[in-house]
């Protein structure tokens, strides 16, 4: 694959997931597209907790009768090709079943052309890349829904580590080095801590750890973005690596160098790409730095992302291009401040706010929908966000906290 299609694949997987509800099934069928070429697909809920029992991409008069009969003869993670009539014509088929935590299996099933053979190995990947998206859109809803409870959204934390396991798939998949059986067998062994992880909400937050071992997590994680392409890595560790990190600034640290890689991945034409952390008594330094063309700016959507991951912390960061050499980040993470935001609702970024400033004078979901030019679901998304970073429970709880300081003033 050229470097162009590579980062095209690297900004579809992102894409997915950082998508909001309505989009989630469109980008995922565009980085399908990079690995399997077809015609549409179609997502068949499990339950309600989709708010709809089919969802289509590329597709017309599609029904959920007729997707019925797949529930039958497809096994969860055993991907099936086969006719099925869709749409009222048959057509060759290859078919996921998909279950949820805490729900029934779903199916998602991905029209093929006529003479579509796809191999084992691209068969195994085509089911982790859906398995990952639809639990990433099943946990926006079903987290939304329970207003409170333990909330399944993913973070931008999670979010960047499911970017690097489909990077890492899609690596598999392009080495000339395994033949299908290898191939299948590696996605499958890199798939699974990851949907574990995505079941289990992500990293927890350690009260602390040892920058050494900070370090080695985060070893783990870009070790498989470069097992099977031609990018050398260079890792420079932390000294001393016993001293004690605030676990919040480990994982901040984490989140930003894997974040930088995957921007860095993005642009294609890079072979090297050395990180490096420095701890001083105050403050821990992470450096990214790569060999590419120097495309990341200041002003780029990824840097921004990874300054809005900082902020509650105090923490800095800045992109330096510079054409012929490559881009560097730097990130300064405080470690003796670090903490969460003074003030609760800082934690929220300026969309939840409009949100929330909607809660405040009472309006549903609908409602908030209509005045933001936004779905409904992902208000639902939004509203899960904002109970999670304020540690409240109800909606109620949320818009007091917006009114207090209205009052205080």
């Amino acid at each position: 694959m050229a470097d162009e299609s590579w980062s095209g694949a690297m900004s579809a997987v992102l894409d997915v997931l950082r998508a909001p509800f309505d989009e989630i099934l469109p980008r995922l069928s565009r980085v399908l597209a990079t690995v399997l070429p077809h015609d549409g697909l179609a997502l068949l809920a499990g339950d309600c907790v989709l708010m709809s029992p089919l969802l289509t991409h590329g597709l017309d008069e599609v029904t959920a009768d007729e997707m019925e009969p797949l529930l039958g003869r497809v096994d969860v993670r055993t991907p099936w090709l086969g006719r099925l009539r869709l749409g009222g014509e048959p057509r060759q088929v290859l078919a996921v079943a998909v279950k949820p935590p805490e729900s029934r299996s779903g199916m998602v099933a991905i029209v093929l052309g006529d003479d579509a053979e796809p191999s084992p190995a691209v068969r195994g990947l085509v089911q982790q890349l859906v398995e990952v998206a639809v639990l990433h859109l099943s946990d926006m809803v079903t987290g939304a829904e329970r207003v409170g409870a333990f909330t399944a959204v993913p973070d931008t934390d999670l979010a960047d580590a499911h970017a690097a396991t489909l990077t890492a798939l899609l690596g598999v998949l392009r080495s000339r080095r395994l033949d299908d059986a290898a191939a299948r067998r590696t996605a499958i062994e890199l798939a699974v801590p990851a949907l574990i992880e995505t079941r289990n909400g992500g990293e927890r937050e350690a009260g602390e750890e040892r920058a050494g071992e900070a370090f080695g997590i985060l070893t783990d994680k870009l070790s498989l973005l470069t097992r099977y392409d031609a990018i050398a890595l260079d890792l420079v560790a932390p000294e001393p690596p016993g001293r004690p990190l605030p676990g919040v600034v480990a994982r901040a640290a984490r989140s930003v160098a894997l974040g930088a890689v995957l921007a860095m991945l993005q642009q294609g034409g890079v072979s090297r790409i050395r990180v490096s952390w420095q701890v001083a008594d105050l403050v821990l330094r992470v450096t990214v730095r790569d060999d590419g063309p120097a495309t990341i700016t200041a002003d780029a959507l990824s840097v921004h992302r990874l300054r809005d991951r900082l902020a509650g912390l105090g923490g800095v960061l800045e992109a330096d291009p510079v054409p012929g050499w490559g881009t560097t980040i730097v990130a300064s993470v405080p470690i003796a401040a670090a903490g969460p935001p003074a003030a609760p609702l800082d934690a929220l970024n300026p969309r939840e706010h409009d949100v929330l400033d909607e809660l405040a004078l009472g309006r549903r979901n609908r409602a908030i929908a209509e005045r933001l030019g936004i779905s409904e679901n992902t208000v639902k998304f939004h509203v899960a966000n904002i109970l999670g970073k304020l540690g409240v429970t109800t909606r109620g709880e949320a818009a007091a906290l917006a009114r207090g300081p209205r009052r205080a003033g």
